[in-house]
Formats: C-alpha cells, structure tokens, sequence
C-alpha cells in the first residue's frame, strides 16, 4: 500500500502545473485594473515543458550510451549497435528509482523479457538521463539480470536528439531535465511502434502494451 501511494504521489507531482503565485504587490491597495492599460505577463509554467520530434517511420539519429557490464566494467554502445539488423525495444524512464520506474515499468519488462524474445524481439534496453553509476545500483537493486540492459544517457544526447525531453526545473524534487516516458519498437534502426506518456503518466508504455504491437 505505501508503495502504490508513493508511485501515485510522484506521478501526480510530475503531471501538477506549479500553483500561481500572486502578481499584486505586497505593499501597495490592489490597482483598479478596469481603467489601467497595464497588462501584467504571467512568468510562471503551466504545463511541464515536453515535446517529441521523433515518429513511427524515422530512423533513430545514432548516440553514445554507456553501461556496467557483469564484470563492473564500463562499456558503451550506440543506438545503431543496438538496432542495425535487429528487432529492438528501446524504453524509456524519468529516473532511476523513482517509484512508477521500479515498481512498473522496469520490472514489468524483466517479467515479459522471455515473451518479447519468443516473438522476434532481439534487444530490450531501458533508457534514462541518469549516469552509469546511477544505474549500476538501480540494476542492483532490482536484481535485474541480462533480460533488459540498463543503458545511462548521462548528459541527455539521444534524448534532446528524439525530442523527448521532460523538464522537471519547476519540482521541488530536484530532477532537473529528463526523458519523457517511453517505448518503441525499433526495426533496423527505423521506429515501427511508438508509445509516448505524458507527464508521470504510465499507461501505453509497458510491456503488455508493446507485445500488443508485435
């Protein structure tokens, strides 16, 4: 119960719009706005700032992604050593240990792992803007094994590169810029199947929904 809580607390806390702030000065009566040609510009964010640029048809621009291998040495591949000539699912979280991604949307890629591969699927790899240390641990944590490789996209390369970041600046929770919450389906390096959240949002995402697609 206190799990399913914190997962729900954090999906809403990435979906809320922060609360406007009054524009009325403190030390002054409020002016009469119907006779003044004062026009007051709101700064603040409404909505968390997301985008995506890529879609089903295009072909993933390439970039370097880095990871712990079962050795506890750093390794790094590309996106095209990941998709050339191969059936891949590429997945994306906000972060590392957050509760949504390691109660859900990782684990449930570590449970369907033997279903995807039945099916043709040659890599499963799950993508944050997190650094390889980061998710080294999380990997741990989880005692995820070889089903799904933990790839870190430190400085956010690949995601700005797709236009799937999330800016979370405006949380007090200090996750700065991330990815957006994802899933495609990758052939030959070209997107087949796209599955894009918003927000905190998991629901088109996981698992059960791409072997929905294959």
């Amino acid at each position: 119960m206190a799990a399913a809580t914190a997962s729900l607390a954090f999906s809403r806390l990435l979906s809320s719009a922060p609360k406007p702030a009054s524009i009325l000065p403190t030390n002054r009566r409020p002016l009469n706005l119907r006779h003044s040609s004062i026009k007051y510009k709101h700064k603040y964010s409404t909505t968390p700032k997301i985008s995506a640029t890529i879609s089903v048809g295009d072909k993933l621009p390439d970039a370097t992604l880095s990871y712990f291998d079962s050795d506890g040495e750093l390794q790094t591949t590309t996106i095209s050593d990941l998709t050339k000539s191969k059936k891949s699912i590429l997945f994306a979280v906000p972060g590392a240990f957050t509760p949504t991604c390691s109660q859900k949307h990782l684990p449930g890629f570590v449970e369907k792992s033997g279903e995807l591969k039945a099916k043709g699927v040659d890599t499963i790899a799950c993508v944050s803007v997190n650094d390889a240390f980061v998710m080294k641990a999380w990997k741990a944590d989880l005692k995820v094994g070889d089903e799904v490789l933990l790839l870190s996209d430190g400085n956010g390369d690949f995601t700005r590169a797709i236009g799937c970041e999330l800016d979370l600046s405006d949380k007090p929770i200090g996750l700065g810029v991330r990815s957006r919450r994802y899933a495609m389906l990758v052939e030959d390096g070209v997107v087949k199947v796209l599955n894009l959240e918003e927000g905190g949002a998991f629901t088109s995402s996981g698992a059960e929904d791409m072997l929905k697609a294959l």
